[in-house]
């Protein structure tokens, strides 16, 4: 009795700890991902697609924006089944947003990058009327643009100057973050660059921090952030061209961003592009193209949870968490 027992506990256990696939019949490279709960994702990628699930991964519908099969959507934030914004990445004007209001009917098109060397990387939001994106550097600063008006009007901002090298990633994302009603980080890369930087002022001013995350490589650097509270977050990243490679993939602070730390275990599997917080489990999951894995104890130690690519995760409130990639692929996390 003790062993069959003992054996269930196995079971559910391996079972509490698997993504379980839900066929999008997409075959795009998907990027971006906004769980609103356990029912309603919104997923983006390649070719103008956004593919919307309102019973929990059953069925998925196309929810593309006419004409827009150039373009590719690495970011996307939904705040309900109706309403969404997503983010085209690209050179000039390739670099877009687009809000709907009626569930993917009808979209408009809010923001047109207006700097021709520019490229959008990123966007994320404080509350349903105010965000704030950035993009890869323009003049020697990243472009960094906020909302207060559900993105109505997107207004530029200064940022300290970046080093020569510097650059962003648009892998996931993730490579920005908010956090309560006024702060926010974003990660960047390129070589001999691999720097958080932190505002507490909806990105009015900002500060600087490197991190141990390898920085050897234009390919290399930071590709996602998360935060549980003010002060603790995890960096991801590495090098995406070699993405087995586990040296110096992740970072950890515990004073808001301010330092930054290796872990003192066993770090991620590779390369990831992608780390989120789980609240109601106190755990960390994060995803790259050579598997994923998890972190119980606040990002010291990872153990692997599977080997299959994602790219993008996203939880919701209510604990649930999706993961999208190539191919199409979406799961949730079991």
């Amino acid at each position: 009795m003790k062993t069959l027992a003992f054996g269930l506990v196995l079971a559910l256990v391996g079972r509490a700890q698997t993504w379980v696939p839900h066929p999008s019949g997409a075959r795009a490279s998907l990027r971006g991902v906004s769980a609103v709960n356990s029912r309603i994702v919104w997923a983006s990628g390649s070719a103008g697609t956004i593919l919307l699930t309102v019973d929990g991964g059953a069925s998925w519908r196309s929810r593309a924006i006419p004409d827009s099969e150039g373009l590719d959507f690495r970011d996307v934030h939904a705040f309900n089944e109706r309403t969404a914004y997503v983010l085209a990445i690209g050179p000039g004007e390739k670099s877009r947003v687009y809000k709907t209001g009626d569930g993917g009917s009808h979209w408009t098109l809010q923001h047109v990058n207006p700097e021709a060397t520019g490229f959008l990387d990123a966007f994320a939001f404080w509350d349903k009327t105010s965000g704030i994106l950035f993009g890869d550097t323009v003049k020697g600063e990243f472009e960094i643009m906020i909302t207060g008006d559900g993105g109505g009007r997107w207004q530029a901002q200064h940022a300290p100057p970046a080093l020569p090298t510097e650059g962003a990633f648009a892998a996931s994302g993730t490579s920005i973050v908010t956090f309560g009603k006024n702060e926010c980080w974003f990660g960047t890369g390129g070589e001999g660059a691999a720097r958080v930087y932190h505002s507490m002022d909806r990105g009015r001013s900002w500060t600087v921090a490197t991190t141990p995350i390898r920085k050897d490589a234009a390919s290399a650097g930071i590709f996602s952030l998360d935060f549980r509270d003010p002060l603790h977050g995890i960096a991801v990243g590495g090098e995406y061209k070699k993405p087995d490679e586990r040296a110096h993939v992740a970072g950890i602070t515990s004073d808001g961003g301010k330092t930054w730390r290796e872990p003192r275990g066993n770090g991620p599997g590779g390369y990831r592009s992608a780390v989120v917080f789980l609240a109601k489990r106190n755990a960390w999951i994060a995803v790259g193209p050579s598997g994923s894995d998890i972190s119980t104890d606040d990002g010291e130690n990872w153990s692997s949870v599977d080997h299959t690519g994602y790219n993008a995760l996203s939880a919701a409130p209510d604990g649930s968490l999706w993961a999208v990639g190539p191919g199409g692929r979406i799961a949730e996390y079991r």
